[in-house]
């Protein structure tokens, strides 16, 4: 098993063999897609869809109908490898997954809703839970929380208290491109210092593994 963080909300997940990589967006080196088995994408906002990472690999692509509708004008010729996810339904992109929820978090009330999923991987009995841009809590045991730290509609207090109802032994920092260097530092500790003692707290840099 390995679970390696990329730019921002990407995170490329080994086990058995195969390789399924989750959000490769504006942020993320066109290299994470290489020897992927598959791409996941929760919802369509840039940081988290690229259609150049797309069209980089032949892998098929596990999305929802509001992706996969963007995908078939962005390029069409990777439409025809996208299979629709619908929400809490379960799918197997090489590692098997279950999709949690169906909008992101509000950005704010005037502004329009976008459609979402969340993703929970099980890697040989290690569960994976990637939620995109929302905050839903899959209600099932999660062993690797992926716990957005910075974004425009989330204060870190709403973030802590996600990680928190989730119950995660292991956290791993994803959407971290919002924040400074300098910003960021005091989000993890704001993260160390408030997650249960039966958790624990990661941020790596890009490229590297959760250890």
């Amino acid at each position: 098993m390995r679970i390696t963080k990329f730019g921002h909300a990407c995170v490329r997940l080994e086990h058995d063999g195969k390789v399924v990589v989750l959000d490769p967006g504006m942020f993320t080196d066109p290299e994470s897609v290489d020897g992927a088995d598959a791409v996941v994408i929760t919802h369509e906002h840039p940081d988290h869809y690229l259609p150049d990472h797309l069209t980089r690999t032949d892998a098929p692509v596990f999305t929802i109908e509001a992706v996969a509708a963007k995908i078939r004008d962005d390029a069409p010729e990777v439409g025809e490898r996208v299979t629709v996810v619908a929400p809490g339904t379960s799918f197997d992109p090489g590692i098997p997954a279950r999709s949690f929820g169906e909008l992101h978090a509000v950005i704010h009330p005037d502004l329009p809703r976008f459609y979402n999923s969340g993703y929970l991987f099980d890697l040989g009995g290690t569960t994976v839970y990637h939620p995109g841009d929302a905050l839903t809590v899959p209600q099932q045991r999660v062993d690797v929380l992926c716990v957005p730290v910075s974004a425009p509609w989330m204060r870190a207090a709403d973030g802590i208290d996600f990680a928190r109802a989730v119950g995660a032994p292991r956290n791993l920092a994803i959407h971290d491109r919002v924040y400074s260097e300098a910003g960021l530092r005091i989000v993890d500790g704001q993260y160390a210092q408030l997650l249960p003692e039966s958790s624990t707290y990661h941020r790596v840099a890009d490229g590297s593994d959760l250890e």
